[in-house]
Formats: C-alpha cells, sequence, structure tokens
C-alpha cells in the first residue's frame, strides 16, 4: 500500500489505558498508522504541529482543556486534519457545538471495533464520522449551516481553489491532491487555509458538503 493511501492518525485521551486499545486496534489495520498520542488538549497542539496527521481522534471530556476547547483551537490555528470527537456524551448541545467548530465526525465510545475503523476511513474520505442515534442532531447541524453557506458565491473562488474543493469532495489527501495537480504538498496546504477561510468555514468536510450542495463536484 502506497504511503499516501495510508491515515496517520493521532490519539488524544487523558486515560492511558483507552489510548493503548485504541493504538493496537488501529495498528491491525493496513491502512491506518497511529502516529502519536497525547493525554491533554495542550499536548495535542504541541504534537499536531509536529506530526501533522492526516486525521484526530479526540475524547471530549478531558481535565484543564476539554476536547472542544481544543478543537476550537486547532481550527483557528488552520489546522485541516480531520478531527473526530470520540466520547462518553451524547449531549446534544455538546454534538452541535463540535460540528459547529469544524468537527468531522462525533462517535460514542460504546461503538464496537468493527463500526470505529469504519467510521474513520468514513472521515478520512472526506464523509462525516457519526454514531447512528446522533443523525436527527445532525439535520439539525445543517439546517443551521446552510443558512450561512447559501450566501456565498461560486464565483468568489480561483480556478485553482475549485479545483483543490473538487479534490476535497473527493476525500484526497493533502499529498494525492498535489500528484493530482502536479503542485507541491506545501502549496496544497496554503490553497486549502485560504479556500478554508474565504468560505468562513473550518473543516474539510463542511467544505465538501459545500461542494456538493453548489453543485461544483
Amino acid at each position: 500500500m502506497a504511503d499516501e493511501d495510508i491515515i496517520q492518525i493521532l490519539l488524544v485521551d487523558d486515560h492511558p489505558m483507552m489510548r493503548r486499545g485504541l493504538r493496537d486496534l488501529l495498528a491491525m489495520e493496513d491502512d491506518m498508522q497511529p502516529i502519536g498520542e497525547a493525554g491533554s488538549g495542550q499536548e495535542a497542539l504541541e504534537l499536531v504541529t509536529r506530526l501533522e496527521p492526516d486525521l484526530i481522534l479526540m475524547d471530549l471530556n478531558m481535565p484543564g482543556m476539554d476536547g472542544l476547547e481544543t478543537l476550537k483551537r486547532l481550527r483557528d490555528q488552520q489546522v485541516d486534519a480531520r478531527i473526530i470527537m470520540f466520547t462518553v456524551s451524547d449531549d446534544h448541545e455538546h454534538v452541535l457545538e463540535a460540528l459547529r467548530n469544524g468537527a468531522d465526525g462525533y462517535l460514542l465510545k460504546d461503538m464496537d471495533a468493527e463500526h470505529l475503523v469504519e467510521q474513520i476511513r468514513l472521515a478520512a474520505r472526506g464523509k462525516l464520522a457519526l454514531s447512528p442515534e446522533l443523525n436527527l442532531v445532525l439535520a439539525e447541524a445543517i439546517r443551521g449551516r446552510s443558512k450561512t453557506t447559501t450566501q456565498i458565491k461560486a464565483s468568489s473562488l480561483t480556478k485553482r481553489e475549485k479545483d483543490v474543493l473538487r479534490h476535497i469532495a473527493k476525500g484526497l489527501s493533502n499529498k494525492m491532491i498535489a500528484r493530482k495537480l502536479e503542485i507541491t504538498e506545501g502549496t496544497v496546504k496554503v490553497h486549502v487555509k485560504r479556500l478554508l477561510n474565504k468560505l468562513g468555514m473550518r473543516s474539510r468536510t463542511e467544505a465538501a458538503v459545500w461542494v456538493v450542495e453548489n453543485n461544483l463536484a
């Protein structure tokens, strides 16, 4: 399997046993590679800059800086990795706040291992990873988002930004987009950050949904 097809994952949870279980589970998959672990939100912020993971699987309830605050800071720093909240909390306000602040998924810790792996693959392909029982909450989040995103015109984007967006909608990583467009990965990262800023969005998943809604795919 080519390196660009392997999902590099950062695990963020304040419980060492949970991190170990997740690491062992994901390491068994040919297309997944746990590349780091953080026991706190602050540690996660530091590791993301150094490791540049494709996906972050993060607990919600952590002492000090919790998962939601960490999520906000990561998006404020324009980290474009997929971020999945992985928690015991099914509180609808937590779900909505996570999605509104750029989470690419919200999964409950009581799900079985096989389903967790499937959802991580979905998120890596640019889809929303969500525990089935939270679908109604998702519908509410989409209604709230559409009021703002429909005001954004596709004409404000450059041709290159549209090209990058289409590939994001297909779930391609920055490495794969760079290969498709024959530009450097660093250039792709710059385009992604700029177009997310221009669209007023906080995640690749939100941008991918917008592409479909505006018939740009």
